[in-house]
């Protein structure tokens, strides 16, 4: 299974438009220090070729040109097989629009998304006017095969596990699932791999399944719990917005550090986290714990 980063950025991209924080200034006035990122999304394929994406940012478009694959023949090419989103948040889903001219477009959800989706963003009746759009619900805890958009199978499976978070803060509801994270294994290879872009905590029951994955990409929003606040520029902790923090007492470093057999890599990095910067202390002290700061681009085989 081919694992392709796609944007490894929070929301905003990095970086971000209307932001010139220390780690956004870096980026626009020495961008070698500080890579620009475009917002999280992933993808992966069994054979290099047909690709599903893992949430679908509004990014979308600039990220499905980057995708590996032979140049078509033919005038319409739709290299996506489907999505899978680990919640309704707008910065994980508002790409499903935008993917609206493959015609035809699969997409798989818990029923808490699927309800979000239609009732509070709108996004589903809206793409369902102008696209064919076949949802499959996904129950927790259940692997669900992932099929190619002509009915045969890729060999993929996905299960979504719960995670500790809050719902999005439009949806009127919060049923069990409205945040997830993906474990997607190759039944080919025997693979796997964990996506999980915004989780709250690790609970010893999370950590046990992250433990048996090959590769873990996990929630780098904030290097800190204060972040924000000591910025001033957010009230709000890092918990408080349901994203464990990088460092600290009970941060996700030092937890996930004890895990032996998978490559972890961060992903939905905010554009306030010093780990961004190339030359950072925080960036070695990630480094030095045997983990990795995602970027845009990176390609893993599991």
């Amino acid at each position: 299974m081919r694992v392709v980063l796609l944007g490894t950025a929070a929301g905003g991209g990095f970086p971000q438009w209307n932001c010139w924080c220390p780690t956004c200034r870096t980026a626009r006035t020495d961008p070698g220090r500080a890579h620009p990122r475009l917002q999280s999304t992933a993808a992966v394929s069994a054979d290099g070729e047909r690709w599903f994406l893992l949430n679908a940012s509004p990014d979308i478009r600039q990220q499905v040109s980057c995708l590996p694959g032979i140049a078509p023949q033919a005038f319409r090419h739709v290299p996506i097989e489907g999505v899978v989103v680990t919640d309704a948040e707008l910065d994980h889903t508002v790409g499903i629009l935008l993917l609206r001219e493959a015609g035809r477009l699969q997409l798989w959800c818990t029923a808490a998304v699927r309800s979000i989706l239609e009732h509070d963003s709108r996004i589903l009746p809206v793409t369902g006017a102008v696209a064919e759009l076949a949802v499959t619900q996904m129950e927790i805890g259940q692997p669900v095969e992932l099929r190619y958009r002509d009915g045969s199978t890729s060999g993929l499976l996905v299960e979504p596990v719960e995670v500790p978070a809050g719902p999005p803060r439009f949806a009127s509801g919060a049923g069990r699932g409205h945040t997830v994270g993906l474990l997607i294994g190759d039944r080919e290879t025997g693979g796997s791999c964990a996506f999980l872009p915004g989780c709250g905590d690790l609970t010893p029951a999370l950590l046990r399944r992250l433990a048996d994955s090959d590769l873990v990409l996990f929630d780098g929003t904030f290097w800190s719990d204060e972040e924000l606040v000591s910025l001033g520029i957010g009230r709000r902790t890092g918990r408080e917005m349901d994203h464990l923090p990088v460092s600290g007492e009970g941060g996700s470093l030092s937890r996930l550090a004890g895990l032996a057999r998978p490559k972890k890599v961060y992903t939905h990095i905010n554009n306030t986290n010093p780990m961004l910067l190339e030359d950072s202390l925080e960036r070695a002290t990630v480094e030095r714990a045997g983990l990795e700061v995602g970027a845009d681009g990176m390609t893993f085989m599991v």
